[in-house]
């Protein structure tokens, strides 16, 4: 698959990066059992270790795995019972709650296993991120108007169990906040409830997203099978631009979710290497500087989403300009996703625009293009380790608009491994 070849090809001079060697395992002393009451590691004998020259972040995003978008997951959507509605909320209000309990259970047993696992590990990838909603922490959720599968937590604990087994950089991503932090939209598990502005801006779901913070915090820090969970995002894809609700994040939630995880920390112990990274979108994203109120940033990290498709840096989707190849290349080979420090490209894919990605003949069928796909891929990522690395975006999709779009799905093997990036500066 595609980064094998990038693993061991052209990377040595790439000097900083931050990943996890080790954490002591009998540090947990018998955590094994879920149901057992949570107990702080002895920190003194645990080591989380964060190197320069260890390599870089090169990772996939478990979506539909506990944030399921409808569009992605087409298949496995209409086979839960859940077709024709748009996000999870509308779904557990149509199907009852045993009802959807059960079909989720399903679902979250069979869409990431121990054997996806183990062939992420056979590409070559060293970090998964895995999106959530709040309503993990179920005493959150408000029974008498919010609607969300039971359950989960059993299973996200399974996946960073499998993936510390196997070695990987876990990043956990508040994908979904209280209340919904951009309005009608599917990957925040809430479309209807979210109707008809976002409702996250407010003290009291301020609030309750702390409390979801806090208490995966101690998760990480008490549960052997979350040992390698080395960051924590606090919100994903916020409200963009500058109003009262951008502001009143970078102002307020921002200083006060760093607080709230560092003093969960303090109450355990945790040693100053041994905490956790904070992450939050970056400045690039839109939603101004999230560095600005902070008055710490040790072990700080942030999170850029760069999807050309939607994108018109430089006119790349500009008809009579771009909508090309060579603009898409273009704009890859010269993409610079610096500013704020270190930053993580926590999503992208390789997705043309709309009006491109099954229309025109330049980019399709993808099957026709494989040889371009890959040039395209291997000049994001060498433009994306600049910065500490990648994320895809995702492990897997089945049936994007009716057709299985493997533009959008890693695990798909579409490609062989790519030529060598340093002919593509």
């Amino acid at each position: 698959m595609w980064p094998s070849v990038i693993l061991a090809v052209g990377y040595a001079t790439i000097s900083y990066a931050w990943l996890p060697i080790a954490r002591d395992e009998s540090a947990f002393h018998d955590r094994d059992l879920p149901q057992a009451p949570l107990q702080p590691q002895n920190d003194e004998n645990a080591t989380m270790r964060w190197l320069p020259s260890s390599g870089k972040i090169r990772g996939v995003s478990l979506g539909s795995q506990f944030i399921i978008e409808p569009w992605m997951a087409n298949d496995e959507w209409n086979k839960m019972g859940c077709g024709g509605q748009e996000s999870e909320f509308d779904c557990v209000s149509k199907l009852g709650q045993v009802r959807a309990d059960s079909a989720w259970a399903t679902h979250w047993a069979t869409w990431t296993t121990k054997d996806d696992i183990t062939k992420m590990q056979s590409y070559g990838l060293n970090a998964i991120r895995i999106p959530v909603g709040y309503w993990l922490r179920e005493d959150l959720v408000y029974s008498d108007s919010e609607h969300f599968p039971k359950g989960g937590l059993a299973y996200l604990e399974k996946i960073c169990g499998w993936a510390s087994d196997a070695g990987f950089y876990v990043i956990i991503d508040l994908h979904g906040a209280p209340g919904a932090q951009i309005a009608k939209n599917a990957d925040t598990g809430q479309v209807k409830l979210s109707a008809p502005s976002p409702g996250f801006y407010v003290d009291y779901q301020y609030e309750r997203a702390f409390k979801f913070l806090e208490w995966m915090t101690n998760i990480v820090h008490t549960n052997k099978n979350y040992r390698n969970v080395g960051m924590l995002e606090v919100v994903n894809e916020p409200q963009q631009g500058g109003n009262s609700n951008t502001d009143s994040m970078r102002r307020t939630y921002y200083p006060t979710a760093w607080k709230r995880i560092r003093a969960a920390e303090d109450a355990l112990k945790i040693s100053q290497n041994n905490r956790l990274h904070i992450q939050m979108m970056n400045t690039k994203w839109g939603s101004g500087d999230p560095h600005q109120y902070l008055t710490d940033d040790y072990f700080a990290a942030y999170d850029d989403h760069r999807y050309l498709k939607w994108s018109n840096d430089d006119g790349i989707n500009s008809p009579g300009i771009g909508q090309t190849p060579a603009a898409y290349l273009r704009e890859s080979c010269h993409d610079d996703r610096g500013g704020n420090w270190p930053t993580i490209v926590g999503e992208f894919s390789l997705s043309v625009a709309d009006n491109l990605e099954w229309n025109n003949p330049a980019f399709a069928p993808p099957d026709a293009h494989v040889d371009w796909y890959k040039k395209w891929f291997a000049a994001q990522i060498k433009a994306y380790e600049k910065q500490d690395g990648w994320i895809f975006w995702s492990w897997k999709a089945n049936w994007i608009g009716g057709k299985n779009d493997w533009r959008w799905s890693y695990e798909d093997q579409r490609f062989e491994q790519p030529e060598a990036i340093e002919s593509l500066a």
